[in-house]
């Protein structure tokens, strides 16, 4: 099982969705996917990025809604961001 480390930036993201139960519900569960070590379903994209977030994974929560980590592989996964393409780009 990974364990997930929360960037100061990605806490600053989320302040942003915190009322917003619906998107947290989505989050949560990809996030016990990733702790779990489960391939993220077809529906979420993920996919590794290239320039400023080289080597880091992306996958959507929903619609324009991003979550941006990096799996370090020593059983920690960095996370990074969440938010529009817009926010993170």
């Amino acid at each position: 099982m990974k364990r997930l480390r929360y960037s100061t930036q990605y806490k600053k993201d989320f302040k942003r969705y915190r009322n917003d139960p619906s998107k947290l519900r989505k989050l949560l569960d990809v996030f016990r996917m990733l702790e779990n070590e489960i391939e993220l379903p077809e529906k979420y994209k993920a996919h590794s990025l290239i320039g400023e977030y080289k080597d880091c994974m992306e996958c959507h929560i929903e619609g324009d809604f991003l979550l941006i980590w990096f799996d370090k592989g020593n059983d920690v996964i960095e996370i990074l961001r969440i938010g529009s393409h817009s926010e993170l780009f």
